[in-house]
């Protein structure tokens, strides 16, 4: 699988939060973190050639760029590939595919771990990967199959039990992280009674010998084999004696972390560099590279170190900085479309940690009030957007199922355009006016209305793209102030976010949508991820309806999933703003390389090389 498509393994960040993602890190403008279009839907009016009359600069296509490098001499064998993680701020260092939170950590873990699954380009799993599934759909089972001799790198074999045990770990009370309420987890049998702290072990999964495992399903839902499995094991031989509490700081993971990819481990400096050597007992062959060296690279410098070949590859590389350095010399552009979004969320309600769901109380938030939210909307131009800030390599997003997943993207679906005359009067409807003529429009009520946004830095344009939206919404008499008067860094950002900080009313972010379609996962009533804490029996009922055994027939599981963009429309809990597509650097050097989605044996990592 190559570097793109592993991450499109996670159902959510993977990226997650996007610094974009998962859920995607300083590489972006609008946001720090963070993941997938067919160029239909909005990408028609973000993506065309020419020149946007309006800003003079050149408007870029992604699909005029490849997704493989063309250099195609043989590996040396030898050398060692400098990675650049595009990123204003340190990544974390929560170094394990079941604990991590943010895009920048995911990015790390990928250079020295991988999924035991591989995908195809439609994101249905295959067998191509160290383990191997069967699906039987009359008893509803699945039967997982580990290829033998498969090592981690401290040479011990991986055995079934260690993918087995990132269920348990996901699963546990305890458990520190962020996941576990997808299908993949909620449908297998007992895990919920577990979860729950009720059983001592997940009944559904039956151990039939070292690599053999069998899990049983209260249903076959169809995400299960589209992303919903969970991918990834965990060494539990390298976590004997850990809490699981305490799994998130500890060393095996911030220090010593242990895959079984191409590449292990040889140093860490926390949060800004990570030496990773050959690992000569690699299950699929031996690297072609002696290692790899990535390091945390600001979005100010990572041009200039591409340039002068401190860096072969730039990850998350700055969107917005493609047209002053398009023509650099020694550099061979990648692009591709992303699967994720950017979106201005609304604080709808609160998470309720005790009862682990969402309370949606739209009454009692400032923001609760539909009309107020369509106004808003109506006043964004994000065409223009699209085309001055990012030359057309982001585009005017319309629903919150995404391009990307052309088979799923409901074209159709009428959305505002920008408008705003229109924003003024559904106001002036809605009983926002300025009674004390400060030129800001008071509540209904006739009380001070000022909306608290709160935008994250990272990027030459964070702070112009932010100060723009402001600026609209002001000229429709809205009051939007920065919360804390500034930006604010990805990672206390997200902590405020999360944590449903009283200072936030609207916020900026983006998703990365990962592989299935179903979007339960963010917007479930259930999931910390749902950030705006919006829950109503409509949506719930039509995302679960999404990925039941009804919906195993495609165009019903379309019409389901229509229905539900068209909901998110009218209802607003977020207005999606921009789809993107992603822009990476490769020194000339550099052999197999690819940002292609989908399982292509020739440029998985341990086929990454450099030239003679």
């Amino acid at each position: 699988m190559t570097k793109y498509s592993w991450s499109k393994l996670m159902f959510f960040m993977t990226l997650i939060m996007v610094l974009a993602l998962a859920a995607c890190g300083g590489g972006s403008s609008e946001e720090a973190e963070s993941d997938e279009g067919s160029g239909e839907s909005g990408g028609e009016e973000g993506s065309e050639g020419g020149e946007d009359s309006a800003s003079g600069e050149d408007i870029y296509n992604y699909e005029d760029y490849n997704t493989v490098v063309a250099n195609d001499a043989e590996p040396t064998g030898e050398g060692t590939l400098k990675v650049g993680l595009t990123s204003d701020t340190p990544f974390e260092g929560t170094l394990n595919f079941n604990l991590y939170q943010g895009n920048p950590d995911f990015e790390v873990i990928s250079l020295f771990d991988e999924p035991v699954f591989t995908m195809d380009e439609d994101f249905q799993y295959t067998n191509d990967g160290a383990m191997q599934y069967e699906v039987n759909e009359e008893d509803s089972t699945i039967t997982f199959t580990l290829q033998e001799g498969v090592k981690w790198h401290d040479g011990e074999e991986m055995t079934i039990e260690d993918y087995v045990y990132s269920y348990e770990v996901i699963g546990h009370p305890d458990y520190p992280g962020i996941r576990g309420a997808t299908d993949g987890f909620t449908l297998l049998e007992g895990y919920n009674e577990y979860k729950a702290g009720e059983a001592d072990e997940i009944s559904g999964i039956e151990v039939v010998d070292d690599y053999t495992a069998v899990f049983t399903y209260t249903e076959l839902a169809p995400s299960l084999t589209n992303g919903g499995i969970w991918a990834y094991a965990m060494p539990e031989h390298h976590y004997e004696g850990v809490e699981i509490a305490d799994m998130a700081e500890a060393p095996q993971t911030r220090e010593n972390p242990l895959g079984f990819g191409p590449y292990k481990v040889e140093s860490i400096t926390p949060g800004e560099a990570v030496v990773m050597t050959k690992f000569e007992d690699y299950w699929r062959g031996e690297p072609q590279l002696d290692g790899i060296e990535l390091s945390v690279v600001s979005p100010s410098s990572i041009a200039n170190a591409m340039e002068t070949g401190e860096t072969d590859v730039a990850i998350n590389f700055p969107t917005d900085q493609f047209p002053d350095v398009s023509e650099m010399e020694g550099v061979e552009w990648l692009a591709n479309i992303e699967g994720s979004y950017t979106y201005i969320g609304f604080k709808l309600g609160e998470w309720n940690e005790e009862e682990g769901r969402v309370d949606y109380k739209p009454e009692e938030m400032k923001m609760g009030d539909k009309e107020l939210r369509r106004a808003m909307w109506y006043a964004m131009d994000n065409d223009a957007v699209g085309n001055r800030f990012y030359n057309g390599l982001r585009w005017k997003a319309t629903t919150l199922i995404t391009p990307y997943h052309e088979a799923w993207h409901n074209e159709d679906v009428e959305v505002p355009d920008y408008d705003p005359e229109k924003a003024k009067q559904i106001l002036d409807e809605a009983g926002y006016e300025d009674t004390d003529g400060d030129g800001f429009r008071e509540d209904p009520d006739g009380e001070p209305l000022e909306i608290n946004f709160a935008s994250m830095s990272g990027g030459d344009i964070a702070e112009p793209l932010t100060n723009y939206y402001i600026q609209a919404w002001k000229e429709i008499g809205l009051n939007v102030q920065l919360t804390n008067g500034r930006l604010i860094e990805f990672n206390t950002f997200y902590d405020m976010v999360e944590n449903d900080d009283e200072a936030i009313d609207i916020y900026q972010g983006a998703w990365g949508v990962g592989s299935d379609v179903d979007p339960y996962g963010l917007y479930g009533p259930d999931v910390p991820f749902n950030y705006p804490r919006y829950a109503t029996e409509e949506s719930t009922e039509l995302m679960e309806r999404g990925n039941s055994e009804e919906a195993l027939d495609v165009e019903t599981r379309q019409d389901i999933y229509n229905e539900w963009q068209e909901l998110m429309v009218e209802e607003m809990p977020v207005i999606p703003t921009l789809y993107r597509s992603e822009v990476e650097p490769v020194n000339e050097r550099v052999v197999n390389y690819g940002i292609e989605i989908g399982h292509n044996e020739e440029t998985l990592p341990y086929q990454w090389g450099v030239s003679e």
